[in-house]
Parts: structure tokens; C-alpha cells; sequence
């Protein structure tokens, strides 16, 4: 899958330096791989949750950090649109359209 972009992975190791080795153990395990469904993704990361409109969000360092991305099963891309701590997380107010 391609990620787009490896630079908010970059920006948020910058303020949550603890985050680094997570964050590129998941975007090393999503670049390497080619999925088509959430079946196929749910064998790499079985508590992913889907929030609808394409957005997953993605456990980081045993839940201390939260990660949403778009997917395109089709395009074969990961778009990162979040990473925050678990109370920034739960601030959000419209996740489906972060």
C-alpha cells in the first residue's frame, strides 16, 4: 500500500518521541502490503476499527496513541489524516469526515 504521507508520521515523532518505534513498525507493516479487503487488513491488525466513509483507526503503542487513515482497497493507497493521543482522539466531533 502506498502511505501518504510518511510526513505527519515525522511531525507527531517530533512532539511524542515514545510514539517513533510504534508508528514505524505500522507504517513499515501497511507498506509492504497489498490489501483488497478489510478482511485482509484485519489479518495484519485485528483491532482495527472502521468509522465509515473509508476511515480506520489504528491502535498505536498499546492503545496510547490513536491513528485514523482513509484506505483504497481499489487505489491501493493509506491516507493518514490523524495521529493523536486517546484524548485527542475522543475531541474529535466528526470523525467520517476528519
Amino acid at each position: 500500500m502506498r502511505i501518504i504521507t510518511y510526513k505527519r508520521i515525522k511531525s507527531f515523532v517530533e512532539m511524542q518521541a515514545d510514539s517513533e518505534n510504534a508508528l514505524n513498525f505500522w507504517y513499515h507493516t501497511v507498506s509492504v502490503k497489498n490489501w483488497d479487503t478489510i478482511n485482509e487488513l484485519r489479518q495484519d491488525f485485528n483491532a482495527v476499527d472502521v468509522v465509515g466513509n473509508h476511515r480506520f483507526v489504528f491502535n498505536i503503542k498499546g492503545n496510547h496513541y490513536r491513528l485514523i487513515a482513509i484506505i483504497s482497497f481499489n487505489a491501493k493507497k493509506v491516507y493518514i489524516r490523524f495521529i493523536g493521543t486517546h484524548s485527542e482522539y475522543n475531541n474529535i466531533m466528526d470523525i467520517k469526515n476528519i
